[in-house]
């Protein structure tokens, strides 16, 4: 990808004295990301190999609304305030979509009440309702409590629902977010698949998220989102081969149901990491703030060392 070439020549310099390394995460960050200013957490100073903690969310988010089909983005930031998030994925993003969201930007102020930067990745980027207003869109974003320091909204295979018989076609819609954890540059990528009973778009979308992700592989990598299919279905399995589910490595078999979040009899959203990232555990809060419930993973990164991981035996 475009980003690949910038992001090895950052990676190379990490080493360096602080004071250029600022200088260039400043630069990356001004070029490539749509980022809402906000009081992001200070790097602290941690001795390369040191271990980080680092808590990861996903979410979605049902454009604001909750089990009681009100609209209540505020009842949704005090959910997400209250589970102390470093990194988050959302799903079902409004930003000046139409009247259910009240024409809001929920991207932004989703990251503005929690104080943390975000990147909105449209999946839909529509023409306004009238002349100078904004445009609509709807789709995912990452909040970040570390500075974000490049993104990138990929293309996925997608069946459009804005259009009268679609066909399975490349859209936007899958962010990929370089953060610096405390030094250790992880790739957070967010994806919502395709919610039909009809698995195949949902494979294509599979193998579109593998061969994205495959150009960085080795690195450190965390996939979240509404995948729409629970564990075992088929179309996951080529995923499970490349990441590990949070969820399973903390607590096995439990069932860990997210949908319906009244009555969860399911599990849809996921945490995932790569085999560079350490989960320590992970749960499912109760809310009603949404009609998904959110997935919690609490993992471990260790700083430095940013470069690939070696290739594994054979």
């Amino acid at each position: 990808m475009a980003l690949r070439a910038l992001l090895t020549g950052l990676h190379d310099r990490c080493r360096f004295a602080r004071g250029l390394g600022r200088l260039l995460v400043g630069i990356v960050a001004a070029a490539m990301v749509v980022a809402v200013p906000a009081a992001v957490r200070a790097d602290p100073v941690v001795p390369d190999g040191r271990l980080v903690d680092l808590r990861v969310v996903a979410y979605n988010i049902a454009a604001g609304a909750g089990v009681d089909r009100g609209f209540d983005v505020e009842r949704q930031i005090e959910t997400l305030r209250a589970l102390d998030a470093d990194i988050i994925g959302l799903q079902e993003v409004d930003v000046h979509w139409d009247a259910r969201s009240q024409w809001r930007d929920l991207a932004t102020e989703i990251a503005d009440g929690l104080g943390m930067e975000v990147f909105f990745a449209p999946i839909y980027d529509l023409d306004p309702p009238a002349d100078g207003q904004p445009r609509r869109q709807f789709g995912v974003a990452v909040l970040s409590r570390y500075p974000i320091l490049a993104a990138e909204n990929h293309p996925i295979t997608r069946l459009s629902t804005q259009v009268p018989n679609p066909v399975p076609q490349p859209a936007p819609g899958f962010p990929e977010v370089v953060v610096n954890v405390a030094g250790a540059h992880v790739h957070v990528y967010a994806t919502h698949l395709d919610y039909r009973g009809d698995p195949t778009v949902r494979q294509m979308q599979v193998a579109d998220m593998l061969r994205i992700m495959g150009e960085d592989r080795g690195r450190r990598q965390i996939l979240v989102g509404d995948f729409n299919a629970r564990p075992d279905a088929p179309e996951l399995a080529p995923l499970w081969a490349y990441v590990d589910d949070a969820w399973t490595l903390a607590n096995g078999s439990e069932p860990g149901y997210s949908y319906p979040a009244d009555a969860p009899d399911r599990r849809i959203d996921y945490v995932t990491v790569s085999p560079r990232i350490t989960v320590r555990s992970a749960h499912v809060p109760h809310t009603l703030a949404s009609d998904h419930r959110p997935v919690v993973a609490d993992l471990t990164v260790t700083r430095g060392d940013n470069r690939p991981a070696p290739p594994a035996a054979n």
